[in-house]
């Protein structure tokens, strides 16, 4: 038994994902956009430089450090100082509402909150519901400024990442520590806490590289590849990413606030090769006037959180963008699959909209009645649960919600989907989202990527509102494009649907005979449609 007093003893530690790049690409690039330049060398003394000013401040191992930010350098930053000083790194979700940020900075019991000024009139909503006393530290994109708010700062990170150049020391610990805690956007009751440690985090780092990494077809990441999110940084931990792309030692762009004229300018300036997204984000951008004179070509994009509709991918497509699904849960940190394409599916928009194959070291079920495994045949549904080494192990002070989520010793995702021979997971719906009329599941998401490919449909949502012959029946929200006739859509929708049911790949009893064209459809704070809220909205 290796013992941690052995010298063979080898923590998974977030620092130890740093000496690769150090080794291998000292002098590969980070960009922060219009704010900092620097390489992985620079990197790690300013690492140092951080985490010696926070513990100037009092800042040390068990401390909790939440951070207020853009996407930029800073955020990166504290992505590895403040873990790897033994303190907490707190990602506040900026979406939430003021009462619910209160909430999480009270629930997580915050020490220090970096914020940044553009944040400072939310927190002046903020600040007066926390209960705890908690200390400032400002942010800023120019260090002249000065922002009117009624907060007393401790420091500015411009003061702490001025003060002297340091040979910090960042120690060893146990690989169990706590390294990061966020929320989860609920749909009921407060936001509910997932924390993760050192281990988990190292270990889903390296699942990644595992699983994109070896594969034969395009949508590969590799040690070419220029990386650039657009996922926020608050939204766990980027998915993960910035640690992956840290590890492989490659050049790294964080774009700041997001819009959609400025991502497009990066992925051109700065030659980005592999992102990840939302549909949303990847709807407003295709959508910008940008995007037609801007290559896309050499960007991989991978597209989680919802599903990806079948028209949006073909548009994405269109424009030259190597577009793919991926799958995963804040609970699960939080990738566990993504479309694995065969080097001769590279052309098949269906093989991309698979939900996809698991990254190593992951065990994917989907259940039914009594956790019972259904059969890997592509067609029986059921629960997907899953066990693998960096899955959330209990909501923070929630014991109640940990036993759900964990029943039967597997995460309960409350998705439905079905595995097929290859071992392909697609996900047909969410459990609260299934449309169950006259005792028949109809899948939103199929009508959704079904009716995305309609001329003249922009977006697109499919809900059960309540019927009293049938229980439920699907109706569609509908954003057409500009210049669009509603009527024409209508019988594109009416035609893709009788030749779906044709085929085969719809049931006649799914076919919607509700259509409500909508100015904006509602979503969550991350970006996906927000089905609860519509199904308030409009029944």
């Amino acid at each position: 038994m290796l013992s941690a007093d052995s010298p063979a003893y080898f923590p998974l530690l977030i620092k130890s994902l740093l000496r690769t790049p150090l080794q291998n690409a000292p002098e590969t690039e980070i960009v922060s956009d219009g704010l900092m330049r620097y390489t992985y060398r620079d990197f790690d003394t300013r690492l140092k430089t951080l985490a010696s000013g926070l513990s100037r401040h009092g800042i040390g191992h068990g401390d909790v450090v939440a951070v207020m930010d853009w996407d930029t350098h800073r955020y990166f930053e504290c992505f590895f100082a403040v873990p790897m000083l033994g303190a907490v790194l707190h990602t506040v979700n900026i979406r939430l509402a003021p009462a619910q940020i209160a909430y999480t900075i009270d629930h997580a019991e915050d020490d220090v909150i970096l914020v940044h000024a553009d944040f400072l009139p939310l927190m002046e909503e903020v600040m007066p519901l926390v209960k705890r006393k908690v200390r400032l530290i400002l942010l800023r994109d120019d260090p002249a400024q000065d922002p009117e708010c009624s907060f007393d700062f401790v420091t500015s990170y411009d003061e702490m990442m001025a003060g002297p150049a340091t040979d910090f020391e960042f120690p060893d610990f146990d690989e169990g520590t706590r390294a990061t805690t966020f929320y989860t956007t609920g749909t009921t009751g407060e936001p509910k806490a997932v924390a993760y440690s050192h281990r988990q985090l190292v270990l889903h780092t390296m699942g990644l590289l595992a699983g994109f990494g070896p594969i034969e077809t395009s949508n590969r990441l590799h040690r070419g590849d220029v990386y650039m999110p657009i996922t926020p940084m608050f939204h766990v931990h980027a998915w993960g990413f910035p640690y992956a792309a840290t590890l492989l030692g490659i050049k790294q762009v964080y774009a700041g606030r997001y819009t959609p004229a400025n991502l497009l300018r990066l992925i051109a300036e700065e030659g980005a090769t592999f992102s990840h997204c939302v549909p949303t984000i990847l709807q407003m951008l295709l959508s910008a006037p940008e995007a037609a004179d801007t290559d896309l070509s050499r960007l991989k994009m991978l597209i989680g959180g919802s599903a990806l509709p079948r028209g949006l991918a073909e548009s994405a497509l269109a424009q030259g963008i190597n577009v793919y699904t991926g799958y995963g849960l804040s609970e699960t940190c939080p990738v566990l699959t993504f479309a694995v394409l065969d080097p001769d599916d590279e052309a098949d928009v269906e093989a991309r909209l698979k939900t996809g194959n698991p990254l190593p070291l992951v065990d994917l079920q989907t259940v039914g009645a009594g956790m019972a495994e259904l059969p890997r045949d592509g067609a029986s549904a059921g629960e997907v649960v899953v066990r693998a080494p960096w899955l959330n192990a209990e909501y923070v002070k929630n014991p109640e919600a940990t036993e759900a989520l964990w029943e039967g010793d597997y995460l309960h995702t409350g998705d439905v989907g079905h595995i097929d021979a290859s071992g392909a997971l697609m996900i047909t719906d969410r459990m609260k989202d299934v449309i169950k009329s006259g005792g028949e599941w109809v899948s939103s998401l199929e009508l959704e990527s079904l009716v995305s490919a309609v001329d003249g449909v922009a977006e697109v949502a499919a809900i059960g509102v309540q019927d009293d012959k049938w229980g439920e029946r699907p109706v569609l929200l509908i954003v057409a494009r500009e210049g669009a006739e509603e009527d024409a859509i209508k019988g594109g929708i009416s035609a893709a649907a009788q030749q779906a049911v044709a085929a085969g790949n719809l049931s006649k009893w799914a076919v919607p005979d509700q259509f409500r064209f909508v100015a904006e459809i509602a979503k969550t704070s991350v970006g996906k449609i927000d089905k609860k809220r519509l199904r308030a909205e409009f029944e």
